[in-house]
């Protein structure tokens, strides 16, 4: 116990790195998602073939790859450089909004053709039709699946380490390595499902609150 309390200062300060990670990609993913999953259905070829195109690099690549070329490639190819925080967020927000992408694209097939032949009649306009009667009914329909993400995300965010972020991953690897020990990363796993069952006491119950749509 001495020595977890030596430690436990440094992993709490790469857990707060983790949980800023996992936020913010859940704030930047999830509107993007509904975006493109509205921008996959949408009538213009152009933008439906773009759209596709951009989930299938982002769902067909691993998603280290990904964070090592916005943070490494970009700036070798003079196009953009990126800090490693925000690189670190760019790509995740761009990797899970074209997951949450496919899962509301689905949910958005499922609504029968009626409920938007009924708020046409009613008058709604198609972003009235999406707001007040689609979309509740989509994310009740979807949250399940939108909990899974959720709940890979929360382990993705250890791959930051790649570009060197103090990330909860890093600070193990590092006491790991000075000590000789796993008592690091037995601490680093705790601290992994403790974030997880956060998540998903969470996401458990804004799926009960959106009963309220059943």
């Amino acid at each position: 116990m001495e020595y977890v309390m030596t430690i436990l200062p440094s992993m709490l300060s790469g857990l707060k790195m983790t949980a800023g990670v996992f936020i913010l990609t859940i704030i930047g993913a999830l509107p993007l998602g509904v975006i493109v999953s509205m921008a996959l259905r949408s009538e213009i070829y152009l933008l439906r073939w773009l759209t596709n195109g951009y989930i299938w690099i982002m769902r067909g690549t691993p998603l280290l790859l990904q964070i090592v070329f916005v943070y490494y490639g970009l700036s070798l190819a003079h196009i953009a450089t990126f800090p490693r925080f925000e690189a670190a967020i760019f790509t995740f927000i761009l990797n899970y909004a074209a997951y949450f992408a496919e899962i509301f694209r689905g949910g958005l097939q499922s609504v029968p053709q009626g409920q938007y032949d009924g708020a046409k009649v009613l008058g709604l306009s198609q972003f009235q039709t999406m707001r007040k009667i689609v979309l509740p009914q989509v994310a009740k329909i979807v949250m399940p699946s939108v909990g899974n993400e959720v709940v890979n995300l929360v382990k993705d965010t250890s791959l930051v380490y790649v570009i060197g972020l103090a990330d909860l991953m890093r600070a193990g690897n590092i006491a790991a390595s000075r000590d000789v020990t796993l008592v690091p990363y037995l601490m680093v796993g705790v601290l992994y499902l403790v974030l997880t069952i956060f998540a998903t006491v969470i996401m458990r119950r804004v799926e009960t609150n959106l009963n309220y749509y059943k």
